[in-house]
């Protein structure tokens, strides 16, 4: 995936269209906006009024080529699906042990500590999106249910400034290949090994 920092506005509609395609539980979120500013959400730093600086910077499980969750699981709940590289988590084999959280270093994953809630009272969003479970870690997929019958992922759908772009690399001619084509990116974290799938554009 790539993501153009200069496109997104923190409007947090990635965050949300997962959380509900999803059924994600309250207090859950695998998406979030996270600003580069001033010392609180939404702030920008510098002086005002010419000098004023802020980003946003939406973060998640960055699907990574080296994943230190997968190393770190001992059931083998944690895997990368060998098809498209996607890194996933099988609720059945979960433990609830939470190593793979100590592993991460995006803090992207997130643990049910009880059973699923929902502030409206059910589970709303797509029908085929996995079922949350009870005490276990649980993480961005890429909607791996909407992929697999040729939709994108839901955090690309409400985008009003189209700042994410999903796709394969390994095609030159695949939009995500194309935008990112003679620009500067940076992957989060590259130092740590990690080999990450999300792209930024600055």
């Amino acid at each position: 995936m790539l993501i153009d920092l200069k496109r997104c506005m923190g409007c947090n509609n990635c965050a949300v269209s997962c959380k509900i395609a999803n059924n994600l539980p309250d207090d859950i979120w695998w998406n979030r906006v996270l600003t580069v500013g001033g010392n609180y959400v939404d702030t920008a730093t510098g002086e005002y009024p010419n000098k004023l600086h802020m980003k946003h910077v939406p973060i998640g499980c960055q699907h990574c080529g080296n994943p230190p969750c997968v190393k770190a699981c001992p059931t083998g709940a944690t895997y990368k699906r060998k098809e498209d590289g996607i890194v996933v988590q099988d609720y059945d084999k979960c433990i609830g042990c939470r190593m793979c959280m100590v592993a991460c270093p995006y803090n992207a994953r997130s643990f049910n500590w009880k059973k699923p809630e929902y502030y409206v009272g059910f589970a709303t969003g797509d029908a085929d999106a996995a079922k949350h479970q009870y005490n276990v870690v649980e993480k961005c997929t890429f909607c791996i249910n909407r992929i697999s019958r040729g939709d994108e992922p839901a955090c690309m759908e409400l985008c009003p400034a189209r700042a994410r772009i999903w796709g394969d690399l390994d095609d030159p001619n695949s939009e995500i290949s194309r935008r990112l084509k003679g620009k500067n990116y940076v992957r989060l974290l590259e130092e740590k090994g990690t080999d990450p799938a999300i792209y930024y554009i600055e």
